[in-house]
Protein backbone atom coordinates (compact mmCIF):
# COMPACT_ATOMS: atom_id res chain seq x y z
CA UNK A 1 0.00 0.00 0.00
CA UNK A 2 0.95 3.66 -0.58
CA UNK A 3 2.12 5.99 2.12
CA UNK A 4 -1.15 7.91 1.64
CA UNK A 5 -2.93 5.05 1.58
CA UNK A 6 -1.07 3.85 5.48
CA UNK A 7 -1.60 7.52 6.88
CA UNK A 8 -5.24 7.48 5.86
CA UNK A 9 -5.59 4.40 7.98
CA UNK A 10 -3.79 4.76 10.71
CA UNK A 11 -4.39 8.64 11.24
CA UNK A 12 -8.36 7.20 10.97
CA UNK A 13 -7.94 4.82 13.58
CA UNK A 14 -6.42 7.48 15.86
CA UNK A 15 -8.39 10.01 15.20
CA UNK A 16 -11.71 7.87 15.83
CA UNK A 17 -9.96 6.79 19.24
CA UNK A 18 -9.51 10.49 20.51
CA UNK A 19 -13.46 10.99 19.50
CA UNK A 20 -14.58 7.91 21.25
CA UNK A 21 -12.85 8.57 24.61
CA UNK A 22 -14.22 12.52 24.35
CA UNK A 23 -17.63 11.08 23.82
CA UNK A 24 -17.01 8.62 26.67
CA UNK A 25 -15.57 11.21 28.85
CA UNK A 26 -17.49 14.15 28.35
CA UNK A 27 -17.62 16.49 30.90
CA UNK A 28 -20.71 17.47 33.10
CA UNK A 29 -19.16 20.20 35.52
CA UNK A 30 -16.96 22.43 35.49
CA UNK A 31 -15.02 20.84 37.70
CA UNK A 32 -14.91 17.81 35.27
CA UNK A 33 -14.34 20.72 32.29
CA UNK A 34 -11.26 22.20 34.78
CA UNK A 35 -9.82 19.80 36.69
CA UNK A 36 -11.41 16.63 35.13
CA UNK A 37 -13.20 16.25 38.37
CA UNK A 38 -9.75 15.89 40.43
CA UNK A 39 -10.31 11.92 40.25
CA UNK A 40 -7.26 11.40 37.81
CA UNK A 41 -4.53 8.61 38.85
CA UNK A 42 -0.78 9.36 39.32
CA UNK A 43 0.13 7.24 36.42
CA UNK A 44 -2.68 8.34 33.79
CA UNK A 45 -1.65 11.99 34.97
CA UNK A 46 1.85 11.23 34.37
CA UNK A 47 1.19 9.67 30.46
CA UNK A 48 -1.36 12.54 30.06
CA UNK A 49 1.24 15.57 30.98
CA UNK A 50 3.97 14.37 29.13
CA UNK A 51 1.64 13.90 25.86
CA UNK A 52 -0.01 17.54 26.78
CA UNK A 53 3.89 19.00 27.40
CA UNK A 54 5.63 16.64 24.29
CA UNK A 55 4.31 19.30 21.31
CA UNK A 56 5.41 19.25 17.66
CA UNK A 57 8.12 21.04 19.10
CA UNK A 58 9.38 18.08 20.90
CA UNK A 59 8.52 15.15 18.06
CA UNK A 60 8.67 17.62 14.80
CA UNK A 61 11.42 20.19 15.60
CA UNK A 62 13.45 19.24 18.10
CA UNK A 63 15.41 16.59 16.13
CA UNK A 64 15.68 18.31 13.49
CA UNK A 65 17.61 21.44 15.18
CA UNK A 66 19.86 19.44 16.95
CA UNK A 67 20.48 17.91 13.45
CA UNK A 68 21.27 20.99 11.96
CA UNK A 69 22.67 22.69 15.21
CA UNK A 70 24.71 20.04 16.78
CA UNK A 71 25.67 20.50 20.05
CA UNK A 72 24.05 23.60 20.66
CA UNK A 73 20.89 22.13 20.01
CA UNK A 74 21.51 20.10 23.22
CA UNK A 75 20.24 23.42 24.99
CA UNK A 76 16.54 22.11 24.37
CA UNK A 77 17.44 18.93 25.83
CA UNK A 78 18.35 19.96 29.01
CA UNK A 79 16.16 23.11 29.12
CA UNK A 80 13.30 21.08 28.79
CA UNK A 81 13.88 18.07 31.05
CA UNK A 82 15.74 19.99 33.73
CA UNK A 83 12.37 22.30 34.10
CA UNK A 84 10.20 19.21 34.79
CA UNK A 85 12.40 18.81 37.84
CA UNK A 86 11.97 21.80 38.30
CA UNK A 87 8.32 21.42 38.83
CA UNK A 88 7.68 18.54 40.06
CA UNK A 89 10.04 20.01 43.54
CA UNK A 90 9.60 23.96 43.81
CA UNK A 91 5.41 23.98 42.26
CA UNK A 92 3.39 21.13 41.96
CA UNK A 93 2.85 19.74 45.02
CA UNK A 94 2.26 23.55 46.38
CA UNK A 95 -0.29 24.38 44.12
CA UNK A 96 -2.12 21.53 44.28
CA UNK A 97 -2.37 21.92 48.29
CA UNK A 98 -3.73 25.53 47.03
CA UNK A 99 -6.51 23.86 45.07
CA UNK A 100 -7.17 26.47 42.30
CA UNK A 101 -8.01 25.78 38.90
CA UNK A 102 -5.88 27.88 36.89
CA UNK A 103 -2.47 30.04 37.29
CA UNK A 104 -4.81 33.25 37.28
CA UNK A 105 -6.81 32.04 39.97
CA UNK A 106 -3.55 31.03 42.13
CA UNK A 107 -2.42 34.40 41.62
CA UNK A 108 -5.40 36.56 42.08
CA UNK A 109 -6.18 34.82 45.18
CA UNK A 110 -2.77 34.62 46.32
CA UNK A 111 -2.03 38.30 45.93
CA UNK A 112 -5.70 39.12 46.80
CA UNK A 113 -5.92 41.64 43.69
CA UNK A 114 -7.82 41.49 40.53
CA UNK A 115 -5.38 43.72 39.04
CA UNK A 116 -2.92 41.26 39.26
CA UNK A 117 -5.70 38.23 38.34
CA UNK A 118 -5.88 40.02 35.20
CA UNK A 119 -1.94 40.72 34.77
CA UNK A 120 -1.54 36.82 35.05
CA UNK A 121 -4.80 36.27 32.53
CA UNK A 122 -2.96 38.59 29.56
CA UNK A 123 0.19 36.54 30.27
CA UNK A 124 -1.52 33.02 29.93
CA UNK A 125 -3.17 33.90 27.10
CA UNK A 126 -0.25 35.67 25.48
CA UNK A 127 2.29 32.46 26.49
CA UNK A 128 -0.82 30.15 25.28
CA UNK A 129 -1.55 31.43 21.92
CA UNK A 130 2.44 32.08 20.85
CA UNK A 131 2.71 28.06 22.10
CA UNK A 132 -0.30 26.40 20.07
CA UNK A 133 1.00 29.00 17.35
CA UNK A 134 3.79 26.46 16.73
CA UNK A 135 1.68 23.29 17.48
CA UNK A 136 -1.02 24.32 14.43
CA UNK A 137 2.26 25.08 12.33
CA UNK A 138 3.37 21.56 13.23
CA UNK A 139 0.04 19.99 11.82
CA UNK A 140 -0.25 22.23 8.34
CA UNK A 141 3.30 20.57 8.02
CA UNK A 142 1.85 16.86 8.63
CA UNK A 143 -0.95 17.40 5.94
CA UNK A 144 0.55 19.23 3.16
CA UNK A 145 2.79 15.92 3.11
CA UNK A 146 0.88 12.94 3.94
CA UNK A 147 -2.65 13.60 3.16
CA UNK A 148 -0.89 15.93 0.13
CA UNK A 149 -3.54 18.46 1.04
CA UNK A 150 -2.72 21.94 1.26
CA UNK A 151 -1.29 23.37 4.40
CA UNK A 152 -4.40 25.73 5.15
CA UNK A 153 -6.48 23.15 4.66
CA UNK A 154 -4.69 20.81 6.98
CA UNK A 155 -4.93 23.15 9.98
CA UNK A 156 -8.46 23.67 9.37
CA UNK A 157 -8.97 19.80 9.33
CA UNK A 158 -6.71 19.51 12.65
CA UNK A 159 -8.59 22.37 14.21
CA UNK A 160 -11.95 20.43 14.06
CA UNK A 161 -10.63 17.35 15.72
CA UNK A 162 -9.07 19.40 18.22
CA UNK A 163 -12.47 21.31 19.10
CA UNK A 164 -14.52 18.57 19.30
CA UNK A 165 -12.87 16.71 22.52
CA UNK A 166 -11.32 19.92 24.02
CA UNK A 167 -15.16 21.58 23.83
CA UNK A 168 -16.88 18.70 24.18
CA UNK A 169 -14.67 16.60 26.98
CA UNK A 170 -13.41 19.60 28.87
CA UNK A 171 -10.21 18.68 31.03
CA UNK A 172 -11.96 14.96 31.66
CA UNK A 173 -12.03 14.16 28.18
CA UNK A 174 -8.36 15.46 26.99
CA UNK A 175 -6.58 14.31 29.73
CA UNK A 176 -7.54 10.61 28.84
CA UNK A 177 -7.57 11.69 25.10
CA UNK A 178 -3.84 12.44 25.77
CA UNK A 179 -2.72 8.92 27.25
CA UNK A 180 -3.75 7.16 24.59
CA UNK A 181 -1.73 10.04 22.23
CA UNK A 182 1.59 9.96 24.58
CA UNK A 183 1.01 5.77 23.71
CA UNK A 184 0.53 6.72 19.69
CA UNK A 185 3.02 9.05 19.73
CA UNK A 186 6.14 7.53 21.97
CA UNK A 187 5.66 4.39 19.51
CA UNK A 188 5.64 6.21 16.50
CA UNK A 189 8.66 8.05 17.36
CA UNK A 190 10.85 4.69 18.83
CA UNK A 191 9.68 2.34 16.22
CA UNK A 192 11.88 4.36 12.76
CA UNK A 193 14.73 5.16 15.52
CA UNK A 194 15.26 1.14 16.32
CA UNK A 195 14.96 0.19 13.15
CA UNK A 196 17.11 3.10 11.63
CA UNK A 197 19.41 1.93 14.91
CA UNK A 198 19.77 -1.16 13.83
CA UNK A 199 20.21 -0.36 9.98
CA UNK A 200 23.65 1.44 10.80
CA UNK A 201 25.12 -0.05 13.62
CA UNK A 202 23.59 -3.19 14.17
CA UNK A 203 22.11 -1.77 17.92
CA UNK A 204 18.35 -1.51 18.65
CA UNK A 205 18.84 0.78 21.12
CA UNK A 206 19.19 4.05 19.78
CA UNK A 207 20.41 5.59 22.56
CA UNK A 208 23.30 3.09 22.25
CA UNK A 209 22.97 3.46 18.71
CA UNK A 210 24.26 6.93 19.00
CA UNK A 211 27.35 5.93 20.34
CA UNK A 212 28.16 3.20 18.07
CA UNK A 213 29.86 2.57 15.14
CA UNK A 214 28.96 1.77 11.59
CA UNK A 215 30.12 -1.64 9.22
CA UNK A 216 33.23 -0.21 8.93
CA UNK A 217 33.92 0.69 12.57
CA UNK A 218 33.86 4.07 12.15
CA UNK A 219 31.99 6.01 15.49
CA UNK A 220 28.91 7.65 13.98
CA UNK A 221 29.61 10.76 15.43
CA UNK A 222 32.99 11.22 13.84
CA UNK A 223 31.66 10.18 10.36
CA UNK A 224 29.22 12.84 10.76
CA UNK A 225 31.97 15.17 11.96
CA UNK A 226 34.09 14.81 8.84
CA UNK A 227 30.80 15.35 6.46
CA UNK A 228 30.53 17.98 7.90
CA UNK A 229 34.09 19.64 7.23
CA UNK A 230 33.89 17.98 3.27
CA UNK A 231 30.85 20.29 3.16
CA UNK A 232 32.38 23.33 5.20
CA UNK A 233 29.87 23.15 7.77
CA UNK A 234 30.99 23.25 11.23
CA UNK A 235 32.19 19.99 13.66
CA UNK A 236 28.74 18.52 14.48
CA UNK A 237 30.09 18.29 18.35
CA UNK A 238 31.08 21.40 18.14
CA UNK A 239 29.48 24.63 19.29
CA UNK A 240 28.91 28.04 18.44
CA UNK A 241 26.85 29.68 20.99
CA UNK A 242 28.53 31.41 23.80
CA UNK A 243 28.40 29.50 27.41
CA UNK A 244 26.38 32.69 28.61
CA UNK A 245 23.42 32.01 25.99
CA UNK A 246 24.00 28.43 26.31
CA UNK A 247 22.93 29.02 30.02
CA UNK A 248 20.56 31.60 30.32
CA UNK A 249 18.73 29.52 27.28
CA UNK A 250 18.66 26.67 29.29
CA UNK A 251 17.50 28.54 32.61
CA UNK A 252 14.58 30.22 30.28
CA UNK A 253 13.45 26.66 29.13
CA UNK A 254 13.47 25.19 32.35
CA UNK A 255 12.08 28.32 34.24
CA UNK A 256 9.13 28.43 31.30
CA UNK A 257 8.37 24.68 32.02
CA UNK A 258 7.80 25.21 35.38
CA UNK A 259 5.57 28.36 34.61
CA UNK A 260 3.56 27.06 32.17
CA UNK A 261 -0.21 27.37 32.67
CA UNK A 262 -1.19 24.45 30.33
CA UNK A 263 1.08 22.25 32.37
CA UNK A 264 0.37 23.65 35.95
CA UNK A 265 -3.21 22.56 35.63
CA UNK A 266 -2.28 19.24 34.78
CA UNK A 267 -1.83 19.16 38.57
CA UNK A 268 -5.12 20.40 40.00
CA UNK A 269 -6.19 16.97 38.12
CA UNK A 270 -5.40 14.47 40.95
CA UNK A 271 -6.93 13.57 44.23
CA UNK A 272 -4.62 14.32 46.50
CA UNK A 273 -0.90 16.78 46.97
CA UNK A 274 1.16 13.64 47.26
CA UNK A 275 -0.18 12.26 43.66
CA UNK A 276 0.86 15.65 42.09
CA UNK A 277 4.81 15.10 43.33
CA UNK A 278 3.81 11.50 41.77
CA UNK A 279 2.58 12.23 38.84
CA UNK A 280 5.57 14.68 37.98
CA UNK A 281 7.84 11.67 38.34
CA UNK A 282 6.06 9.41 35.88
CA UNK A 283 5.69 12.25 33.45
CA UNK A 284 9.90 13.01 33.43
CA UNK A 285 10.33 9.20 32.72
CA UNK A 286 7.69 9.00 29.95
CA UNK A 287 9.28 12.11 28.54
CA UNK A 288 12.76 10.89 29.14
CA UNK A 289 12.26 8.36 26.64
CA UNK A 290 11.64 10.42 24.03
CA UNK A 291 13.95 12.81 24.71
CA UNK A 292 17.30 10.83 25.15
CA UNK A 293 15.84 9.00 21.46
CA UNK A 294 16.09 12.46 20.04
CA UNK A 295 19.99 12.96 19.73
CA UNK A 296 20.49 9.80 18.38
CA UNK A 297 17.31 10.29 15.69
CA UNK A 298 19.25 13.29 15.00
CA UNK A 299 22.63 12.33 14.20
CA UNK A 300 21.05 9.37 11.93
CA UNK A 301 18.75 11.55 9.97
CA UNK A 302 21.71 13.96 9.30
CA UNK A 303 24.10 12.04 8.36
CA UNK A 304 21.49 10.13 5.76
CA UNK A 305 20.70 13.70 4.56
CA UNK A 306 24.15 14.38 3.78
CA UNK A 307 24.67 10.85 2.21
CA UNK A 308 21.67 11.03 0.08
CA UNK A 309 21.73 14.26 -1.76
CA UNK A 310 25.25 15.86 -1.00
CA UNK A 311 27.05 16.10 -5.01
CA UNK A 312 24.41 13.43 -6.13
CA UNK A 313 22.64 13.45 -9.51
CA UNK A 314 19.45 15.51 -9.09
CA UNK A 315 17.50 12.84 -11.38
CA UNK A 316 18.50 10.22 -9.58
CA UNK A 317 17.93 11.53 -6.39
CA UNK A 318 15.36 8.75 -4.83
CA UNK A 319 11.49 9.42 -4.28
CA UNK A 320 11.43 11.03 -0.79
CA UNK A 321 13.34 14.05 -2.33
CA UNK A 322 10.79 14.78 -4.95
CA UNK A 323 7.58 13.79 -2.15
CA UNK A 324 9.13 16.52 0.15
CA UNK A 325 9.89 19.41 -2.91
CA UNK A 326 6.43 19.74 -3.81
CA UNK A 327 5.56 20.98 -0.28
CA UNK A 328 8.54 23.36 -0.61
CA UNK A 329 9.76 22.40 2.24
CA UNK A 330 12.98 21.53 0.77
CA UNK A 331 14.42 23.23 -2.41
CA UNK A 332 17.02 22.63 -5.11
CA UNK A 333 18.54 25.68 -6.86
CA UNK A 334 21.19 24.39 -9.26
CA UNK A 335 23.35 27.34 -9.17
CA UNK A 336 26.02 26.00 -11.21
CA UNK A 337 23.68 24.22 -13.61
CA UNK A 338 25.41 20.86 -13.52
CA UNK A 339 22.30 19.05 -12.72
CA UNK A 340 24.16 18.13 -9.16
CA UNK A 341 22.80 18.63 -5.60
CA UNK A 342 25.76 20.86 -4.00
CA UNK A 343 25.19 21.19 0.02
CA UNK A 344 27.41 23.85 0.62
CA UNK A 345 28.51 25.94 4.34
CA UNK A 346 29.11 28.56 1.56
CA UNK A 347 25.36 30.43 1.15
CA UNK A 348 26.84 31.67 -2.21
CA UNK A 349 27.63 28.10 -3.62
CA UNK A 350 24.74 26.02 -1.90
CA UNK A 351 21.98 24.84 -3.96
CA UNK A 352 19.76 23.09 -1.40
CA UNK A 353 17.92 24.66 1.16
CA UNK A 354 15.88 22.10 4.18
CA UNK A 355 13.36 23.04 6.51
CA UNK A 356 14.57 21.90 9.74
CA UNK A 357 11.05 20.39 10.96
CA UNK A 358 11.26 17.75 8.19
CA UNK A 359 14.15 16.14 9.31
CA UNK A 360 11.88 13.52 11.68
CA UNK A 361 9.27 13.31 9.51
CA UNK A 362 11.28 12.54 6.53
CA UNK A 363 13.90 10.30 8.45
CA UNK A 364 12.12 6.69 7.79
CA UNK A 365 11.68 7.78 4.11
CA UNK A 366 15.31 8.88 4.12
CA UNK A 367 16.34 5.83 5.52
CA UNK A 368 14.11 3.07 2.90
CA UNK A 369 11.66 2.57 5.86
CA UNK A 370 8.71 0.81 5.10
CA UNK A 371 5.73 3.13 4.10
CA UNK A 372 3.70 1.88 7.34
CA UNK A 373 6.74 3.03 9.48
CA UNK A 374 6.42 6.30 7.43
CA UNK A 375 3.01 6.83 8.49
CA UNK A 376 2.99 5.87 11.66
CA UNK A 377 5.08 8.92 12.22
CA UNK A 378 3.02 11.03 9.95
CA UNK A 379 -0.03 9.59 12.94
CA UNK A 380 2.49 9.96 15.76
CA UNK A 381 3.59 13.67 15.37
CA UNK A 382 -0.55 14.40 14.90
CA UNK A 383 -0.95 13.34 18.39
CA UNK A 384 1.81 15.19 19.67
CA UNK A 385 0.64 18.32 18.33
CA UNK A 386 -3.06 17.93 18.72
CA UNK A 387 -2.48 16.92 22.77
CA UNK A 388 -0.80 20.11 23.65
CA UNK A 389 -3.03 21.93 21.03
CA UNK A 390 -6.00 20.67 23.04
CA UNK A 391 -4.15 21.25 26.85
CA UNK A 392 -3.12 25.09 25.61
CA UNK A 393 -7.07 25.77 24.29
CA UNK A 394 -8.47 24.44 27.88
CA UNK A 395 -5.95 26.98 29.59
CA UNK A 396 -7.14 30.03 27.06
CA UNK A 397 -10.92 28.71 27.87
CA UNK A 398 -10.68 28.58 31.67
CA UNK A 399 -8.39 32.03 31.67
CA UNK A 400 -11.63 33.51 30.08
CA UNK A 401 -14.40 32.01 31.45
CA UNK A 402 -12.94 31.02 34.97
CA UNK A 403 -10.75 33.56 36.01
CA UNK A 404 -12.41 36.45 33.53
CA UNK A 405 -15.81 35.95 33.50
CA UNK A 406 -16.77 34.09 37.10
CA UNK A 407 -14.34 36.31 38.97
CA UNK A 408 -14.40 39.39 38.03
CA UNK A 409 -17.20 40.30 35.70
CA UNK A 410 -20.07 38.30 36.70
CA UNK A 411 -19.29 36.45 40.31
CA UNK A 412 -23.14 34.93 40.17
CA UNK A 413 -23.19 33.56 36.73
CA UNK A 414 -24.49 29.76 36.86
CA UNK A 415 -22.11 26.77 36.71
CA UNK A 416 -24.42 25.98 33.32
CA UNK A 417 -23.64 29.57 32.15
CA UNK A 418 -19.42 29.17 33.37
CA UNK A 419 -19.66 25.41 31.68
CA UNK A 420 -21.22 27.57 27.95
CA UNK A 421 -18.68 30.81 28.22
CA UNK A 422 -16.13 28.15 28.68
CA UNK A 423 -16.49 26.00 25.41
CA UNK A 424 -17.53 29.30 23.75
CA UNK A 425 -14.18 30.84 24.32
CA UNK A 426 -12.59 27.26 23.50
CA UNK A 427 -14.32 28.04 19.81
CA UNK A 428 -12.71 31.33 19.75
CA UNK A 429 -9.25 30.09 20.44
CA UNK A 430 -9.49 27.33 18.21
CA UNK A 431 -10.04 29.90 15.54
CA UNK A 432 -7.10 32.34 16.82
CA UNK A 433 -5.00 29.68 17.04
CA UNK A 434 -5.81 28.72 13.67
CA UNK A 435 -5.02 31.48 12.01
CA UNK A 436 -1.66 31.58 13.73
CA UNK A 437 -1.45 27.77 12.08
CA UNK A 438 -2.20 29.15 8.78
CA UNK A 439 0.29 32.54 9.16
CA UNK A 440 3.48 30.96 11.39
CA UNK A 441 5.89 33.15 13.06
CA UNK A 442 8.38 30.77 12.52
CA UNK A 443 9.47 27.16 12.78
CA UNK A 444 8.07 25.25 15.35
CA UNK A 445 10.91 25.05 18.07
CA UNK A 446 11.86 28.77 17.47
CA UNK A 447 7.85 29.64 18.71
CA UNK A 448 7.43 27.25 21.06
CA UNK A 449 11.03 28.53 22.58
CA UNK A 450 9.62 31.80 22.96
CA UNK A 451 6.57 30.78 24.93
CA UNK A 452 8.80 29.01 27.28
CA UNK A 453 11.09 32.34 27.87
CA UNK A 454 7.41 34.48 28.48
CA UNK A 455 6.26 32.09 31.18
CA UNK A 456 9.47 32.35 32.97
CA UNK A 457 9.29 36.30 32.48
CA UNK A 458 5.89 36.78 33.74
CA UNK A 459 4.51 33.27 35.98
CA UNK A 460 7.69 32.20 37.38
CA UNK A 461 8.81 34.60 39.86
CA UNK A 462 5.63 35.36 40.97
CA UNK A 463 4.51 31.58 41.43
CA UNK A 464 7.71 31.03 43.36
CA UNK A 465 7.73 34.06 45.76
CA UNK A 466 4.25 33.31 46.12
CA UNK A 467 5.27 29.84 47.75
CA UNK A 468 7.88 30.71 49.35
CA UNK A 469 7.71 34.39 50.32
CA UNK A 470 4.98 35.17 52.94
CA UNK A 471 6.38 39.22 52.73
CA UNK A 472 5.53 39.10 48.97
CA UNK A 473 2.85 41.19 48.18
CA UNK A 474 0.37 42.23 45.23
CA UNK A 475 2.19 45.95 44.65
CA UNK A 476 5.69 43.39 43.91
CA UNK A 477 3.86 40.52 41.89
CA UNK A 478 1.86 42.91 39.82
CA UNK A 479 5.26 45.24 38.65
CA UNK A 480 7.27 42.06 38.49
CA UNK A 481 5.21 40.52 36.17
CA UNK A 482 4.73 43.61 33.66
CA UNK A 483 8.19 44.62 33.60
CA UNK A 484 8.82 41.21 33.03
CA UNK A 485 6.73 40.31 30.16
CA UNK A 486 6.72 43.84 28.61
CA UNK A 487 10.86 42.98 28.89
CA UNK A 488 10.35 40.04 27.27
CA UNK A 489 7.77 40.99 24.58
CA UNK A 490 10.19 43.85 23.35
CA UNK A 491 12.87 42.24 22.83
CA UNK A 492 11.40 39.19 21.05
CA UNK A 493 9.62 42.08 18.63
CA UNK A 494 12.60 43.62 17.95
CA UNK A 495 15.33 41.05 17.36
CA UNK A 496 12.99 37.95 15.82
CA UNK A 497 9.84 40.09 14.43
CA UNK A 498 12.38 43.35 12.94
CA UNK A 499 9.52 45.23 15.36
CA UNK A 500 11.32 48.72 16.78
CA UNK A 501 13.89 49.08 14.22
CA UNK A 502 14.63 45.60 14.34
CA UNK A 503 18.65 44.56 15.11
CA UNK A 504 20.68 42.11 13.93
CA UNK A 505 22.61 39.41 16.09
CA UNK A 506 25.42 41.58 16.52
CA UNK A 507 22.92 43.91 18.64
CA UNK A 508 21.75 41.25 20.81
CA UNK A 509 22.47 42.92 24.56
CA UNK A 510 25.23 41.37 26.02
CA UNK A 511 25.35 38.61 23.30
CA UNK A 512 22.20 37.53 24.55
CA UNK A 513 19.59 35.38 21.98
CA UNK A 514 15.69 35.94 21.81
CA UNK A 515 15.31 32.88 23.03
CA UNK A 516 17.85 33.52 26.38
CA UNK A 517 16.49 36.41 27.02
CA UNK A 518 13.26 35.31 29.03
CA UNK A 519 15.82 34.78 31.64
CA UNK A 520 17.16 38.50 31.92
CA UNK A 521 13.55 39.59 31.88
CA UNK A 522 12.73 36.95 34.74
CA UNK A 523 15.79 38.32 36.93
CA UNK A 524 14.85 41.38 36.33
CA UNK A 525 10.87 40.53 37.67
CA UNK A 526 12.68 39.10 40.91
CA UNK A 527 14.29 42.28 41.60
CA UNK A 528 11.37 43.95 40.90
CA UNK A 529 9.05 41.80 42.50
CA UNK A 530 11.31 41.76 45.97
CA UNK A 531 12.53 45.24 45.96
CA UNK A 532 8.92 46.65 45.69
CA UNK A 533 7.17 44.34 48.04
CA UNK A 534 9.85 45.37 50.86
CA UNK A 535 9.15 48.92 50.39
CA UNK A 536 5.02 48.48 50.42
CA UNK A 537 2.56 47.37 52.98
CA UNK A 538 2.89 43.69 53.76
CA UNK A 539 0.14 41.18 52.61
CA UNK A 540 -2.81 40.70 55.32
CA UNK A 541 -2.92 38.21 57.93
CA UNK A 542 -4.85 35.54 56.61
CA UNK A 543 -2.74 35.74 52.66
CA UNK A 544 0.35 35.34 55.22
CA UNK A 545 -1.34 32.40 56.65
CA UNK A 546 -2.27 30.42 53.49
CA UNK A 547 1.44 30.85 52.20
CA UNK A 548 2.64 29.49 55.69
CA UNK A 549 -0.26 26.44 55.46
CA UNK A 550 0.83 25.07 51.81
CA UNK A 551 4.26 24.50 52.54
CA UNK A 552 3.37 22.31 55.56
CA UNK A 553 2.69 18.47 54.07
CA UNK A 554 -0.67 17.13 54.41
CA UNK A 555 -1.43 15.72 57.74
CA UNK A 556 1.28 17.14 59.48
CA UNK A 557 -0.74 19.19 61.71
CA UNK A 558 -2.70 16.20 62.34
CA UNK A 559 0.48 14.08 63.26
CA UNK A 560 1.41 17.15 65.22
CA UNK A 561 -2.26 17.52 67.07
CA UNK A 562 -1.45 13.85 68.87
Amino acid sequence: MSIQIWTWILVGITFALYIGIAIWTRAGSTKEFYVAGGGVSPLANGLATAADWMSAASFISMAGLISFSGYDGSVYLMGWTGGYVLLALLLAPYLRKFGKFTVPDFIGDRYYSNVARSVAIFCALLVSFTYVAGQMRGVGLVFSRFLEVDINTGVIFGMIIVLFYAVLGGMKGITYTQVAQYCVLIFAFMVPAIFISIQMTGNPIPQLGFGGADENGVYLLDKLDGLHKELGFAAYTSGSKTTLDVFLITAALMAGTAGLPHVIVRFFTVKKVSDARKSAGWALLFIAILYTTAPAISLFSRTNLIETVSNKEYAGLPEWFSNWEKTGLIVFDDKNMDGKVQYLADAGKNELIVDKDIMVLANPEIAGLPNWVIALVAAGALAAALSTAAGLLLVISASVSHDLIKKMINPNISEKGELIAARLSAVVAVCVAGYFGINPPDFVAATVALAFGLAAASFFPAIVLGIFSKRMNKEGAILGMAVGILLMLFYMMKFKFDWFGGGTKEDWWFGVSPEGFGTVAMIANFIISILVSRFTPPPPKEVQEIVENIRIPSGANDAQSH
